[in-house]
């Protein structure tokens, strides 16, 4: 079986080769990067993965791929992923996110192959969700807040058409937060877990820089995200889409609370609430149900949150000492 993977540089799509070839021995994989792209996610697996070179941007790039390949399944999680970066780059947004998925699809379009293939959108598509719509299910009213949010829109309806007009077997996932080790460090908990690693190495002084910490998340850890995913391309309903979250619910103040439980400067940093990390418009109410997915593939997180944020905190300290 072949397994074609873009954004395999990445946070996610590395923990996913990661299981792939863990738990199945049979899979093939090859992983979409840019000439330009970090390997350092893909250390573990380098010699055992197949790299090719491409440009989600480029159709003719992407067709030549997919005809290389002939893939089985198709991951497709590459995308411009920070929320803030959106807000001050929407163009380069819409082009990686929005045209980088049409080239993909219509690759296969004309390819005339047969893959699966798991479009991974976001839970951003809901917006800032009203309070009577918690937790949020799949009929929750589409409302996206930023540039991001609304390129994920863009791919959640292109997904759906592909497979309505041309029957191109695409399933798609609005995935929760989801962090764990080689998060970016811009992302919420990753970016406060670097923080606290450089206080305790004495880069940074005993001040951690937050945004909004009213906010409400619903967090998952990334190794339960992707065996999600493979669940999803097993089970899942082409043309369909699915919720996919975790079970532990916070705050960014709570959040930031048990992280500070897990280093002996807890008592001496001070919180600064930095208005360069808020957003012009924010999600606020992050609070979904999976149901829909767990009665079709029996799934549910297995991971703690407080593991997740131990790991991620001991993959920074690592970092940091390298």
């Amino acid at each position: 079986m072949k397994v074609f993977i873009t954004g395999i540089t990445g946070f996610v799509g590395s923990h996913l080769a990661e299981f792939l070839l863990n738990d199945h021995q049979d899979i093939q994989i090859f992983g979409l990067k840019r000439w330009r792209s970090p390997l350092i996610n893909l250390t573990s697996v380098i010699d055992k993965i197949n790299l090719v070179d491409g440009e989600l941007r480029d159709l003719a790039s992407m067709l030549k791929i997919i005809n290389d390949i002939k893939p089985d399944i198709i991951f497709h999680l590459a995308a411009q992923s920070y929320v803030t970066s959106s807000f001050n780059y929407p163009s380069d947004t819409y082009n990686t996110n929005i045209i980088g998925t049409n080239n993909l699809l219509e690759a296969v379009r004309i390819s005339k192959s047969d893959p699966i293939i798991h479009v991974c959108s976001s839970s951003e598509v809901y917006g800032d969700v009203s309070p009577e719509n918690v937790p949020i299910d799949e009929n929750c009213p589409l409302n996206p807040v930023s540039p991001y949010g609304i390129s994920k829109l863009a791919e959640d309806m292109i997904a759906k058409m592909y497979f309505k007009a041309y029957g191109v077997k695409t399933i798609i996932s609005r995935m929760f937060t989801h962090s764990g080790p080689r998060r970016g460090d811009v992302f919420v908990d990753s970016a406060f877990s670097l923080q606290i690693a450089r206080i305790e190495k004495g880069l940074q002084e005993p001040v951690l820089k937050v945004g909004n910490l009213d906010s409400v998340r619903t967090f998952c850890d990334v190794r339960d995200t992707v065996r999600a995913y493979w669940e999803l391309v097993k089970k899942g309903e082409p043309g369909s889409v699915y919720n996919i979250g975790g079970d532990t619910t916070l705050t960014i103040k709570e959040m930031v609370n048990l992280l500070l439980k897990k280093t002996f400067f807890d008592n001496k940093i001070r919180i600064f609430e930095d208005p360069s990390l808020k957003r012009p418009t924010d999600v606020t109410l992050q609070i979904p149900t999976y149901k829909k997915f767990n009665d079709l593939t029996g799934w549910r997180p297995q991971i703690s949150y407080d593991q997740t944020l131990e790991d991620m905190l001991n993959y920074w300290r690592k970092e940091i000492n390298d």
